[in-house]
């Protein structure tokens, strides 16, 4: 999975107690960029923490407020808010019945605000009784959508002013610099064939974010010590609010599971057992995984340049996320050493 035949490129960070530490493997290098895929989500509640500090919205506005008048109908009943948006229980679908790609390999470029409108107006914004969690790519296209129509800016930008601004991570962003697009890996789908980058235009708040290792670890660095960014900040300003926004961004306010076991915040999911934070992200051509652990001030990042969602296979970021997991803890490490027949299948000369 990592050959020279199958392109594969692989970046892992690592950090302990501000100690970090970046391995490349394959074709990756340690500064290689990668699409981090649902991780961008994260992304898009820690603005939303920003812009309630910041008194620009609360977790309980609804989401109709942040949409252009006339698209979408006011229910009668409850309707869906901020928080609902970022907890993943506002009832919306994972996507909308209107997304209907012209190109498969890249999904999203061709679903605009008009679309989201026209199935918007149709679904309608009445929060469900009973909404239990439900993972919507739908809802937090919508949140950031809304978000950055408030803002009156880009999803980009806004991202840029609010998270990546504060933290100084120059290499984080929706869209890439000529620079920087020679450092975007080239992603490959299950069966090892070269994909484009997705191209999201009002899904941008689900996915479109791209990243290195280190600036990731950069952004973890920046739950784990909110307060080390704000230090010296002009008052009121992103990096002065950061510290307040991610205390707010952290709390756990849903279950995922019916147990208990996963829960979540704003975005972020989170294990009571380990009470670590986590999430994972995929697109047409790449995986990715973050996890930090505030009580022993920990954090991993891993990124891959593969979509390997073989339901026959084991992931592979799954896999190494647990195998690094086990030796920070001290624990023997877990074997790695397998490949899926499909996957032998695929590498095979043709």
């Amino acid at each position: 999975m990592l050959s020279k035949a199958s392109g594969g490129g692989l970046v892992i960070g690592v950090m302990e107690h501000g100690q970090r530490q970046i391995f490349a493997y394959g074709v990756a290098k340690p500064d290689s960029i990668f699409e981090i895929g649902s991780i961008s989500k994260t992304f898009t509640g820690l603005v939303l923490a920003q812009m309630v500090v910041q008194k620009k919205v609360t977790l309980d506005t609804s989401i109709s407020a942040l949409l252009p008048a006339g698209f979408v109908a006011k229910p009668e009943g409850a309707e869906i808010t901020l928080v609902d948006l970022a907890t993943q229980h506002s009832g919306l679908p994972r996507m909308p019945d209107n997304f209907k790609p012209q190109n498969p390999v890249n999904p999203y470029a061709d679903y605009h605000a008009a679309q989201l409108q026209e199935f918007i107006g149709r679904h309608g914004v009445a929060k469900p009784a009973d909404a239990a969690f439900l993972y919507s790519n739908l809802g937090f296209g919508l949140l950031g959508y809304g978000l950055s129509l408030r803002a009156g800016v880009s999803y980009g930008q806004l991202v840029a002013t609010e998270v990546t601004g504060p933290l100084h991570m120059s290499d984080t962003g929706v869209t890439l610099s000529p620079e920087q697009s020679t450092r975007l890996i080239q992603g490959y789908d299950a069966n090892f064939n070269p994909t484009p980058p997705w191209d999201q235009d009002v899904f941008a708040g689900a996915g479109a974010i791209k990243s290195t290792a280190a600036d990731m670890l950069t952004y973890l660095d920046g739950n784990l010590h909110p307060d080390k960014y704000a230090s010296g900040a002009v008052a009121d300003s992103p990096a002065a609010t950061w510290p307040a926004a991610v205390a707010l961004d952290h709390q756990v306010r849903a279950n995922v599971t019916a147990n208990g076991n996963t829960k979540i915040a704003l975005a972020w999911f989170f294990n009571p057992k380990g009470e670590s934070y986590f999430h994972s992200g995929g697109t047409g051509g790449y995986r990715s995984h973050v996890a930090f652990d505030p009580s022993q001030d920990r954090a991993i990042v891993v990124l891959y340049n593969r979509d390997n969602m073989d339901p026959a296979a084991p992931q592979l970021v799954e896999r190494v996320v647990d195998n690094i997991d086990e030796l920070m803890t001290g624990k023997p490490s877990i074997p790695l050493d397998f490949v899926s027949e499909n996957e032998r299948r695929a590498l095979m000369p043709r």
